[in-house]
Parts: C-alpha cells; sequence; structure tokens
C-alpha cells in the first residue's frame, strides 16, 4: 500500500531571526510537513567555491530550536547532520532536547559526511568512504540506545558509553533519516532508518554532473535496491524521501529542461524524469509525483525554500493523499 504524500522545506539562510521564523511559519502555513536544513559549516571562499554548494549562514542545532520554538505544529529536522562534525552524545542530547522542547516534533536526519574542501577547511582528516559509513553506523547505535530505556551501554569501533541513562526522553521516538546514494550507506538505511532520503551519490566530494548522471531513474532503481537489501522484511515500513533539488513550477518547462541537460549531459527527456527535477505546471507535476510513488515509492518530496510558495499549490493538493 502506498504510503501517504508528505512534502519539507529545506533552508540555509536567513537575514535575521525574524525572516526564519517567517520562513518556517510559512512553510507550516502553507501544509508542508517539514522544515529542514543542512548541516554544513564554512562560508564564502575558495573552498566553498571548490566545492559548488551553496552558503549556509546558520548552525544546524540552534535554528532547529528557534524554528521549532516559532511554530507549533510542523516537523523540525536537518537533512542531515554530519556525524563527523559532532560529539555523538553531544549530538544525542542536543536533538532529544528539540523533540522534548518541540512536543515531539524531531525528524532526525544523519549522514556520513562528504563535502571534502569543508573538511580540509576545518583541519578535519576525511577518511574512506567504508570508515565514515561504519562510523555512522556506530552513532546509530548509540542514538538508539540514548533515547531508549536503562543505560546507554555501548561499545563499538566508535563509542565506549557506560553507566549513564540518555536524558532527555524523546516525547515522540523521533524517526531516523539516513541520507546517501551509495550501496553502503543505503543498505544501512534500510536496516536502521525509519525514513531513507535518497541523495546523489557524492564520491566526488563536490556537488557537480556526476552526482546527477548518478541519480537518473534507473541508477534510482539500482538504489531501491540497495535499500530493499539492507531493509528485508522491513522494506514496507520505510518511507522514501528525495530532495527536489531543481523544482519549477512553469508551464512551459522546456527551456529549463534544455539548459540543465546540456549542463549535466543528458537528453531531455531524461533530465524531465530525473528523480531529483519536477517542472511543469501543477497538473504535471502532481501527475509525475504519482508516477514516481508508484515506480519508486517516494512519497516524500522536500523543495527548496525559495520553491516553497510556487510550489504550495501541489502540496495542498497532494498532501496526505
Amino acid at each position: 500500500m502506498s504510503k501517504p504524500f508528505r512534502f519539507g522545506v529545506q533552508s540555509f539562510n536567513a537575514e535575521s531571526g525574524e525572516d526564519w521564523a517567517s520562513q518556517v511559519r510559512r512553510a507550516e502555513e502553507l501544509g508542508y510537513s517539514a522544515f529542514h536544513l543542512a548541516d554544513h559549516l564554512i562560508g564564502p571562499g575558495p573552498a566553498l567555491e571548490r566545492s559548488n554548494h551553496p552558503i549556509q549562514n546558520l548552525a544546524a542545532i540552534p535554528a532547529m530550536a528557534y524554528a521549532a520554538a516559532v511554530t507549533s505544529s510542523i516537523h523540525i529536522g536537518c537533512r542531515v547532520f554530519c556525524i563527523d562534525y559532532h560529539n555523538p552524545v553531544v549530538l544525542a542530547k542536543s536533538a532529544m532536547t528539540i523533540d522534548m522542547l518541540s512536543g515531539g516534533r524531531l525528524e532526525f536526519g544523519l549522514g556520513a559526511g562528504w563535502l571534502k574542501d569543508e573538511y580540509a577547511a576545518i583541519g578535519l582528516r576525511l577518511d574512506p568512504p567504508a570508515q565514515r559509513i561504519d562510523r555512522l553506523a556506530d552513532v546509530i547505535e548509540g542514538i538508539k540506545a540514548f533515547r531508549g530505556e536503562g543505560h546507554a551501554n555501548v561499545v563499538n569501533g566508535t563509542l565506549n558509553w557506560s553507566e549513564f541513562e540518555g536524558l532527555p526522553k524523546p516525547v515522540s521516538n523521533p524517526p531516523i533519516m539516513i541520507g546517501g546514494g551509495s550501496p553502503r550507506v543505503l543498505r544501512l538505511a534500510g536496516r536502521e532508518a525509519d525514513i531513507v532520503s535518497l541523495n546523489f551519490n557524492n564520491r566526488a566530494g563536490i556537488i557537480g554532473p556526476d552526482g546527477v548522471r548518478m541519480s537518473t531513474e534507473e541508477e534510482t532503481r539500482r538504489k531501491l535496491r540497495w535499500i530493499r537489501e539492507g531493509a528485508g522484511e522491513r522494506f514496507e515500513d520505510l518511507e522514501i524521501e528525495i530532495g527536489a533539488y531543481f523544482t519549477f513550477v512553469m508551464d512551459d518547462p522546456s527551456p529549463v529542461l534544455a539548459g540543465f541537460s546540456q549542463m549535466f549531459g543528458l537528453e531531455e527527456a531524461e533530465m524531465a524524469r530525473h528523480p531529483h527535477m519536477l517542472a511543469g505546471g501543477v497538473d504535471a507535476i502532481c501527475d509525475e509525483l504519482e508516477r514516481r510513488r508508484e515506480r519508486f515509492g517516494i512519497s516524500y518530496f522536500t523543495v527548496g525554500a525559495d520553491t516553497m510558495d510556487a510550489f504550495a499549490p501541489v502540496v495542498a493538493r497532494m498532501a496526505g493523499n
């Protein structure tokens, strides 16, 4: 049975506290179910230019707490926390505090890290992918123990916790979102996550054509097989999310599709079906969402804050259906 549609908004920046409050309240007003940040640290400079990543001027944890404080119903999350940027017990305690103070509205996104120039710029070693993903698995074990009953006794390759209980306890059992695009991380997501966030395979360590070409419809089918391999019998319980990074609500998307096709070296028809793109009028986008849910099981779509007003008619029509 298909899961109902949900829609999220992701924002990186705010000019002031008032601007940030306005963004998240607007998302709540428009019927979006979740409001997300990312988890990036560096500001403008050569390192960020090489990465081709947008600027994020807000620290994720305090911005999430502020977003929760100025709203009443929308879920608050991060797509996704880079576990290498945080002490695991501090991250767990901070996240559970947000869940408690928001009345159970946390979506807890976790990832293994990937932006190589950001790691280098802050003097943090970027371990090989297998090591980072194994570390992510260790941290997830710790987070589940922290939010559970009894002592959070966890000893693995990363953590050595003993003789304490994790506090505060969450109000809800906040869903864990694991994001990524490689076989190893998606098998882990299938095994451990509640929400699997399909993303580019960021093996190059930057945003660029390689990641987009590794996320076509054909590649997405492969990603779903890896999730299923990790999930086994629990696959049908998973919620599949994706970032619609290239969203254009417009009657004639052909000029946009032509430009993106040229940029990424894909045929226009393939770009129109690309799982990270939604381009067209409201009716066309709604039809495409139905097709993608039927074909891939994707029911949770996240758009950028600069698109949330234009995309709102889609949310009004499709959310919860």
